[in-house]
């Protein structure tokens, strides 16, 4: 006797046919059969072996073939061949529907498709005359009827290609026949290159694209995956039209790419947002294939279990996991959660050699200079997911968009593998510690945020910009991005500049006189390079006069009327430096580099005396080479006045400003107003005293 439990109550319904609510023994091996033979006696049928039973779960159908007699699928194929051509439009419905059900079974397709089933469905999209629902399902037993590859897509008409698209471009549609739509246009795509060109020219995509910003997530699923169809069926060149083709659309379109781009990465946020399971085989397979792949360790299976956890814990540790017992750890942080493993284990199975060899290059530093795979990969990953919004909604005005993406179907992993090698060279870069990890990864997300704001459309281009800006680079732009926020580098801040300059000049110009006129203690160099006699020399008071002569060790300051030489300051004809000393000369190739650095000489007369100084450091030679170049009228060039400009500049900049602090400054000024046409708004004094 069968169990209560065993005996289930179902329905049976037919194109035609009255539903029959039956029950069913489901251990018995003669059930259905018996079934079969009551069904066909209450709906006046042929014999049962001509019909089969179909199960339905709401998701897939399946047919018993245990039960099913050969001719079962034929009977089937027929009944369904007729029932969609019934006047009726409740059967039509019916039968469509049922159709779409049974069309997964290649059994039953190939009777449906050899009765030139698929073609009659063709001609009902052509015609377009059926209710949604009737096209929906025509539409659905289409699609799973040409998915067993039996038909060749290429044998459609262009009429049908243009009905399909129709659906897909019409505004007012029903969402379920715009789903299959893009379904079986996203087939045509990937099938031929004829017909992603047809579609192409039917498709528009600013409303391809404005199926992204429907709240229904099936299509918006499958609109992404028709517009990534064409994109990957697209040369270099159909990708870049179909990208920027729409100059007109300009920030709406804009908006469309961003909305298709964040919609992609969103995919990603369920990875992002799930922790390590410790306990789910698949991720510690994962995890220890990490390890696998960059030591080559000795056999495993004949180690105890203290030596292969020992072992273990060593490679994990050289691959930088802050917790190397338990590595799993280190990825429970969300974000990036398992986002972080997979990107991990798509640049070693991607890069085998590049993962190697940054791994086993830092496991050879000192502990402290180790660039830690592990810890590195787990915040570089948590840095793209933030620059590239991954888990942000996206918003109704946004429009950065980045073109990369559309030229790449795995951008994240594949930006991962350019930046992890980036972290490394930068790292070095840096003579990084494990103290300055912070400061390194604030500077990778600098340089990834740059190179990603120029807009690159390759990964190959990406690449070479985001390695041109190493260290230093960024250091530059920081100071000059500085100078902008303190706004120096306004229009009319350069302008104030060059107004306050000449001023500033004439001030170091007074100080580098004043700085003769108290004068220099000097050394002289004998032609045997021994150190002679010390001499001192001063301009005097009047600037008219250059007043030297020879002193004593630990001589004050000499009076003028102690030296007894001088060199009118009008007989000096010209100031000459390192090489072109006369007494450098002399000893050409024997002076280092030092003394030519800090030799100068004045000529006088008619040039054919010399006055030769070295001076004790390159302060006193910018000082004595300005003040000299002063008295000949000539325009100061040591590197030491260009310094002291920069700073009495800057000070004086900052001093004017104090009142314009947090005050923007325009970059051109303010526009005149046009003079009024009259003047006689002016009070008139004269009037007013009477």
């Amino acid at each position: 006797m069968p169990q209560q439990k065993d005996i289930v109550k179902i329905a049976v319904q037919m194109p035609g046919a009255y539903p029959q609510l039956i029950q069913l023994d489901q251990v018995s091996r003669c059930a259905l059969p018996v079934i079969k033979r009551m069904l066909t006696r209450v709906w006046n049928l042929p014999g049962p072996d001509n019909y089969a039973l179909q199960y339905a779960d709401g998701i897939q159908t399946y047919i018993t073939e245990s039960v099913v007699p050969c001719n079962g699928h034929g009977r089937c194929a027929e009944d369904l061949y007729k029932g969609i051509q019934s006047s009726d439009s409740g059967v039509r419905c019916d039968s469509l529907k049922l159709l779409a059900n049974v069309s997964t079974d290649i059994t039953f397709a190939q009777e449906f498709i050899s009765r030139d089933g698929h073609s009659l469905l063709v001609k009902i999209v052509e015609d377009a005359h059926e209710a949604p629902l009737i096209m929906t399902h025509t539409l659905t037993a289409f699609m799973e009827l040409m998915d067993h590859g039996i038909v060749s897509w290429e044998n459609l008409s262009s009429v049908f290609i243009k009905k399909i698209a129709g659906f897909v471009n019409a505004k007012v549609q029903d969402t379920s026949i715009q789903q299959v739509s893009l379904a079986i246009l996203e087939s045509m795509v990937l099938s031929s290159n004829n017909l992603f060109n047809e579609v192409k020219q039917e498709i528009t995509l600013e409303r391809l694209i404005s199926h992204l910003q429907v709240t229904n997530q099936q299509l918006q699923t499958k609109a992404m995956a028709l517009l990534m169809a064409m994109l990957l069926a697209a040369g270099e060149a159909d990708r870049q039209n179909i990208i920027h083709s729409s100059s007109s659309v300009g920030d709406e379109m804009a908006h469309y790419l961003y909305v298709l781009q964040m919609v992609r990465l969103n995919h990603l946020e369920a990875r992002m947002r799930t922790p390590l399971d410790s306990y789910n085989q698949e991720q510690r397979d994962m995890l220890h294939g990490l390890r696998q792949a960059a030591f080559e360790t000795e056999s495993e299976s004949g180690l105890s279990n203290e030596r292969r956890r020992s072992l273990c814990a060593k490679e994990f540790k050289k691959l930088g996991f802050s917790n190397n017992s338990n590595p799993g750890q280190d990825l429970s942080r969300c974000p990036p959660g398992l986002l972080a493993l997979d990107t991990m284990a798509y640049f070693a199975s991607r890069y085998p050699d590049a993962y190697s060899r940054f791994v086993l290059e830092n496991s050879s530093r000192e502990d402290k200079h180790e660039c830690p795979f592990a810890r590195s990969s787990i915040q570089l990953t948590l840095i793209l997911c933030e620059i590239l919004r991954i888990g942000e909604p996206p918003s109704e005005t946004g429009s950065d968009y980045h073109p990369i993406f559309f030229a790449q179907d795995r951008l994240l992993e594949e930006l991962f593998c350019i930046c992890i090698q980036l972290l490394n060279k930068t790292w070095k870069e840096m003579r990084a510690t494990q103290e300055d990890f912070d400061k390194v990864m604030q500077v990778i997300r600098e340089q990834i945020t740059r190179t990603l704001s120029s807009k690159p459309t390759s990964l190959e281009l990406f690449k070479n910009k985001v390695n041109a800006l190493n260290y230093s680079e960024i250091l530059k732009l920081r100071q000059t991005e500085r100078l902008h926020q303190e706004e120096t580098l306004a229009p009319p801040v350069l302008e104030l500049k060059e107004r306050l300059k000449p001023e500033l000049l004439e001030l170091i110009r007074q100080q580098r006189l004043n700085r003769l006129s108290h004068g220099t203690l000097f050394r002289k160099i004998s032609s045997r390079r021994r150190q002679d006699k010390l001499w001192y020399c001063r301009l005097s008071p009047n600037h008219k006069v250059l007043h030297y002569g020879d002193v004593e060790e630990e001589t004050e300051t000499p009076s003028i009327e102690a030296l007894q030489e001088k060199i009118p300051v009008a007989d000096i004809k010209n100031v000459v430096t390192g090489k072109d000393c006369p007494h450098m000369k002399e000893n050409k190739g024997k002076q280092n580099k030092e003394v030519l650095d800090l030799a100068f000489s004045i000529t006088y007369d008619v040039e054919e005396y010399s006055l030769n100084f070295i001076a004790s450091s390159r302060t006193d030679f910018c000082l004595w080479t300005d003040g000299l170049n002063v008295l000949l009228g000539k325009e100061m060039s040591s590197e030491s006045m260009r310094s002291e400009l920069e700073i009495l500049l800057s000070m004086e900049i900052k001093l004017r400003l104090l009142d314009l602090e947090n005050v923007p400054i325009p970059d051109t000024a303010p526009p005149i107003p046009k003079a009024p046409s009259n003047f006689n708004f002016c009070y008139d004094f004269s009037q007013a005293e009477q």
